[in-house]
C-alpha cells in the first residue's frame, strides 16, 4: 500500500482532491494524500466511514489524521486542479451506488484532471465492461500488472494512459500462477507506460 500510494503521489504535480473509497484502493488513495500532504499540494481527502478501513488502510487513515488533516464526508473539487480516484479498485463486480455513485458523477462533472488507482473507479478490472457510472480517467496508475480490464472492452476509453507500477510483488509468485510476465514489467520500483 504504502509503494501503491507513493507511485500515484508521483503523478500528482499541483493541487490535489483525493477521493477515498472503503477498501485497499482507498488505502492506496490515503497513502497518496498523506505524500501530497507533506509536499503541500493535497487541498482535500474525501473517504467513506472511517469505521469501515481495515489493516492496512486502517493505519495509513490514522497517519494521515495524525498529520492533521481533515477528513470531509463529500469530495471538495473547487480549489482543485487534479482528482485522484481512490473509490474502487478491482474486487468490483456491481455498478457503484448511493454516495459512491455520486462521488463518481462528481469527478466526471469537474472538468479536472483524474488519476486513477489500479483502474477508474466503475470498471470491471477483468472484462473491462464499464458500469454505470464510472470515472473516465486521464490517467491510471496500476499495480504489479497490466489488468485485463483496463486494455480491453471500454478500458482503453476510460482509463487515459495507463502506467504499470512495480509494488514489489516477485516475479516467482507471479510465475507461479501461472502468469507469464516480461521482464521489463517486474522491477525494482519500475514504472512502465504501456
Amino acid at each position: 500500500m504504502e509503494s501503491a500510494g507513493r507511485h500515484v503521489a508521483g503523478f500528482c504535480y499541483g493541487p490535489t482532491a483525493v477521493i477515498c473509497g472503503p477498501g485497499n484502493n482507498g488505502g492506496d488513495g490515503l497513502v497518496c494524500a498523506r505524500h501530497l500532504n507533506r509536499t503541500g499540494m493535497l487541498v482535500s481527502v474525501c473517504c467513506t466511514d472511517p469505521s469501515k478501513f481495515r489493516g492496512a488502510a486502517a493505519q495509513a487513515l490514522e497517519h494521515l489524521q495524525r498529520d492533521g488533516v481533515e477528513i470531509a464526508t463529500a469530495p471538495i473539487l473547487e480549489t482543485a486542479e487534479l482528482v485522484v480516484d481512490a473509490i474502487f479498485g478491482v474486487g468490483l463486480s456491481r455498478a457503484p451506488q448511493g454516495q459512491f455513485a455520486e462521488w463518481i458523477d462528481a469527478i466526471n462533472r469537474s472538468g479536472k484532471r483524474v488519476i486513477a488507482v489500479d483502474v477508474p473507479s466503475g470498471l470491471d478490472a477483468d472484462s473491462g465492461a464499464a458500469y454505470d457510472p464510472c470515472v473516465r480517467a486521464d490517467v491510471t496508475v496500476t499495480f504489479g500488472l497490466p489488468k485485463p480490464g483496463l486494455i480491453a472492452g471500454d478500458g482503453p476509453r476510460l482509463a487515459g494512459e495507463i502506467w504499470v507500477a512495480d509494488i514489489g510483488i516477485p516475479k516467482e509468485a507471479v510465475e507461479a500462477l501461472g502468469i507469464q510476465v516480461p521482464d521489463w514489467i517486474l522491477g525494482l520500483g519500475s514504472l512502465v507506460k504501456l
